[in-house]
């Protein structure tokens, strides 16, 4: 069943009308406080997997989730628990953490208890409910603790934090062995480290992504705003607010701090502007993206990427319009166009849009790599700037190797900047000439 976040659930379509018509006022009541038919649809366990890694910026409702969740299993709540799932564990990077914010927390489990009348026994670092159902305390600074006791399920909290991760995980994967299923639940903000690559390319493992601006309605008024005001589209707003894993390749040609160290405001003196198209070789909706990219050039010699226009699918009359009104809207100099997909057609097809548009078409006779790789260097000479935040540009920028980028995928947007870089920077014969008479 499709759910969209905060709608109703319909109890009888879920129960059967069967089951639902026998159930007491009072049963229907409890069922439809609860949380499977409260939380936001991302917050719900109704796949029942075995691993749910649920990855999630600031503020996403990451720790609720984890206690309802825990809460759910403790008091048999359908359809999350097949059996009272007792005993459980809670891991944290700390045992402060787990006490301070995975149970007495704001969202944490003594909070979210709506019913079980759970109680913490900080001595026995333990918290029992009502029905006899127990969940231990555990660390990541101790995974030996874990060696020894087993669990029906386990709620493990800020993953990417551990400090010895991967150990205390294979530990804990030792202990799920009781009840009719063990289950586990991560919940953390992510972060490039081994423990989450591996589960995030773990295809037994579920996958749940939440961002800040999901769970707004629950957060101080301005809090969204100043975030995304301060921190939009940067690597850390992406990790932090977006949930995104963020990660540079090794051979990769370029790295995220290095592009964040190059943002700049909008440039105002330019002498010269390029937008740059690396065209698909066809239009169908399995074909590559249209690299459309804009560069100016100021009076100092520096270049900055003004705005990054790519489109997927594309036909040729849409990107060629779109270079068309970028090309208007920035009054650039030139477009730059590589026809080694589709020769003079590709400029044929910009001239219908606009027939006095200045083209100058390039071919490519070296690899991607090649290309690449004088451009950046001036990126790591700080001579190119980048005016704004260009998730998707510099994704490519940072996973482009070697071999291109995973997956066999065509680095349109790399290509487009390679060539509006070139024209401007390292093209001598377009330069712009003073002659002494």
């Amino acid at each position: 069943m499709s759910l969209l976040p905060n709608e109703p659930l319909n109890l009888m379509e879920l129960l059967g009308a069967e089951i639902f018509e026998g159930l007491t006022t009072e049963e229907k009541w409890i069922l439809h406080c609860e949380w499977w038919n409260k939380g936001r649809a991302e917050q719900v366990e109704l796949g029942e997997p075995i691993t749910w890694l649920l990855v999630g910026g600031r503020g996403a409702g990451k720790t609720r989730t984890g206690a309802e969740w825990v809460n759910g299993m403790a008091m048999n709540y359908w359809p999350m628990a097949y059996e009272i799932t007792s005993p459980m564990a809670l891991v944290g990077e700390t045992l402060a953490d787990v006490r301070d914010v995975m149970i007495e927390g704001p969202a944490g489990i003594l909070k979210c208890a709506r019913a079980g009348n759970p109680r913490f026994e900080p001595s026995r670092r333990r918290v029992v409910w009502g029905n006899g159902a127990v969940a231990h305390m555990f660390s990541s600074e101790d995974p030996e603790s874990l060696r020894g006791p087993q669990f029906a399920a386990a709620w493990c909290d800020e993953v990417a934090k551990w400090k010895n991760a991967k150990a205390t995980w294979d530990m804990l994967q030792f202990g799920l062995r009781l009840g009719v299923r063990p289950r586990i639940i991560a919940t953390t903000t992510p972060r490039p480290v081994p423990l989450i690559k591996a589960l995030m390319a773990d295809e037994n493992v579920r996958k749940t992504r939440m961002r800040t601006v999901d769970n707004a309605a629950n957060l101080a008024d301005n809090f969204v705003k100043n975030a995304l005001d301060t921190y939009g589209g940067t690597r850390l707003g992406r990790q932090e607010l977006d949930g995104e894993l963020i990660e540079d390749r090794e051979d990769a040609l370029w790295t995220r701090g290095q592009l964040e160290g190059l943002k700049v405001t909008q440039p105002e003196d330019l002498s010269r502007i390029i937008v740059a198209v690396d065209p698909p070789a066809t239009s169908t909706k399995l074909s590559d993206a249209c690299g459309i990219i804009a560069v100016g050039l100021d009076r100092a010699g520096k270049a900055y990427v003004l705005s990054d226009q790519s489109i997927k699918p594309a036909t040729p009359h849409v990107w060629a319009t779109r270079v068309c009104q970028l090309y208007h809207e920035l009054n650039a100099d030139c477009v730059v166009v590589e026809v080694n997909q589709g020769g003079d057609m590709v400029e044929a097809t910009l001239r219908t849009i606009n027939p006095c548009i200045p083209v100058r078409t390039v071919r490519a006779t070296r690899g991607k790599w090649l290309r690449a790789e004088p451009v950046a260097a001036l990126y790591a000479q700080g001579r190119v700037h980048h005016a704004g935040h260009f998730p998707a540009l510099e994704d490519e920028m940072c996973n482009f190797g070697r071999d291109g980028l995973a997956g066999g995928k065509s680095p349109d947007r790399v290509d487009a900047l390679v060539w509006a870089i070139t024209e401007l920077m390292l093209n001598q014969s377009a330069a712009p000439r003073i002659r002494n008479l």
